[in-house]
């Protein structure tokens, strides 16, 4: 046991070990009974801090900045109005038969996670509201595993959008900005276990607008 890793555990229960450090410890921590109990030792050293802080809903973050990204403009009475005139007309109109709609079109793939060769491949998609993430190759990971899908901004740390099912990961999100990356990890059963990336990544790709 080396000062340097008493020292990183500490970092590492803080929180304030840069990304790339914090993942190789975490690595070693796997097999690592050693630090393992280091990492025990300081969470049981710093417990104490937690007892002057109440728990708190986490704000919901994703609908303020929508709504100050794009506010909607108030009803006014006269759009009421129209739109009341409106449904009046489609009521005596509704024996003529009109032509069948258009499907809607599939939203734009805005990142490709995996090479075109690769054995397992991603699209993540935006419609406007949501990001949408489609496994189009490979197969889901084993029941003792889960796919995490991460976001990462230039120069931080990557925000975790949730865990890859069967169906598409559908998740409320502002426009995301081109450049940026989306990864997927293979993390253990219900996702990292911290809220920061441990497993290996298996895919990724910048969103191209």
């Amino acid at each position: 046991m080396s000062v340097e890793d008493r020292d990183i555990a500490g970092e590492y229960v803080l929180g304030t070990l840069p990304h790339a450090e914090r993942l190789a410890f975490a690595a070693r921590l796997k097999s690592d009974p050693t630090l393992q109990e280091l990492v025990a030792e300081w969470e049981d050293r710093l417990a104490g801090l937690n007892t002057e802080y109440a728990e708190s809903p986490a704000p919901d973050l994703f609908s303020a900045i929508e709504a100050r990204l794009f506010p909607r403009p108030a009803r006014s009475r006269w759009q009421g109005w129209l739109g009341g005139l409106v449904t009046a007309a489609a009521v005596l109109l509704g024996a003529v038969v009109l032509p069948p709609l258009l499907a809607p079109s599939a939203p734009p793939v805005i990142a490709e996670l995996g090479t075109p060769d690769a054995g397992l491949r991603f699209e993540a998609h935006y419609d406007g509201r949501d990001l949408i993430l489609r496994r189009v190759a490979g197969a889901a990971p084993t029941a003792s595993q889960s796919h995490e899908l991460w976001i990462i901004a230039p120069d931080a740390a990557p925000v975790s959008l949730g865990l890859i099912g069967t169906d598409p990961l559908r998740v409320a999100y502002p426009a995301p900005l081109a450049g940026w990356t989306l990864a997927v990890t293979l993390e253990p059963a219900g996702g990292a276990p911290q809220g920061v990336p441990t497993g290996p990544i298996v895919a990724a790709g910048q969103i191209t607008l």
